[in-house]
């Protein structure tokens, strides 16, 4: 690689091994909890999203604003093809990251997108439960089994202590595998269920990280009290909840703007069981204290979780800070 410093426009290149090397799931709980607090306050810039329908899947490029000490412009370009795994061995998730100095427009960095967008996502669940599900939660559920099931049950673990896991995938033997890894991983019990509906009525927490455009649980599939982190619908096509178990229960968005448009809120707004204004709060209002978390033990909870570009922000940066401070010099000069 090219290291030459001309005019002082290096490009710091990071892998997706890099990443995961660079940034964990603590410190991105900790760093996506800010975002989502400096958002709140107005000290942020509401980020930007744009995103495209192909055939099998789609683009989208979130991109977002925020002074962290330094000002970072962050853009995420991500193809979401789910059926890649099982057709062609691709990622779901495939793209880059690009990191920019907010005051003088210097691509500082190009890092692999996909570990961002797991940790980064997996973290604001972290968050999320941290403020919504109560705090003698024991028992949660995840559904869908891959990487974002994965980082879910070990930021959740950052959180609250659990004692019991259930796993579920529509591929059974994907869930059997996470039950052996994750338990020894993590020492807690894990135990892989085929039987969705008969786990979540015993959990405290749900997680659905799921890629599917059909609704899968309602409101008799959750007890009261539970908190329900919807990852999957990240896109306006996709949803995992019907909209009968989101109008019941006390809806929180990551950004409302946006859930509009993508997430499990677009769809009950879209077949007139919910409006706007029955959103409960945004999260980053919850955590800056202007708005009441959870108020009642019986209250299900929901965190409509559609991807703030702001995420991308903080988990971007600690990378891209930490990778100089590493002294990492796998750099590019796009200028030259």
């Amino acid at each position: 690689m090219n290291s030459s410093t001309t005019n002082g426009q290096n490009t710091l290149l990071l892998t997706s091994s890099e990443v995961i090397e660079l940034l964990s799931i603590d410190e991105c709980i900790d760093a996506v909890e800010e975002a989502f607090r400096l958002y709140a306050q107005g000290k942020a810039q509401p980020p930007k999203i744009l995103g495209l329908h192909v055939e099998g899947g789609g683009f989208h490029i979130k991109a977002g604003l925020m002074s962290l000490g330094r000002d970072y412009f962050v853009a995420k370009t991500n193809a979401n093809f789910p059926g890649n795994p099982k057709n062609s061995g691709l990622p779901t998730i495939q793209g880059v990251v690009v990191v920019c100095d907010g005051k003088d427009g210097r691509l500082l960095a190009l890092m692999d997108s996909i570990e961002i967008t797991v940790i980064r996502t997996g973290a604001a669940t972290g968050v999320a439960a941290k403020y919504l599900s109560r705090l003698d939660s024991k028992t949660a559920t995840i559904c869908g089994c891959g990487n974002q099931g994965r980082i879910s049950l070990k930021a959740l673990l950052a959180v609250r202590k659990l004692e019991h896991v259930f796993a579920y995938d529509t591929d059974n033997s994907i869930s059997q595998r996470f039950a052996k890894e994750m338990a020894e991983a993590l020492d807690v019990n894990v135990e892989p269920v085929q039987n969705l509906s008969g786990a979540t009525r015993q959990s405290d927490i749900v997680v659905t990280c799921t890629t599917t455009k059909s609704p899968f649980l309602d409101l008799q599939d959750i007890k009261h009290g539970t908190f329900i982190a919807a990852v999957g619908a990240d896109s306006d096509d996709k949803r995992e909840l019907h909209s009968s178990l989101v109008a019941s229960s006390k809806l929180v968005t990551d950004i409302t703007d946006q859930a509009v448009n993508i997430g499990e809120l677009h769809h009950s707004i879209a077949n007139g069981t919910m409006t706007r204004s029955q959103v409960y709060a945004e999260l980053g209002e919850i955590i800056a204290g202007t708005k009441v978390g959870r108020a009642s033990d019986k209250d299900i909870m929901i965190f409509d979780s559609t991807g703030m570009a702001l995420q991308d922000v903080a988990a971007a940066s600690i990378v891209y800070e930490r990778a100089i401070a590493k002294g990492f010099d796998r750099k590019l000069n796009f200028a030259s």
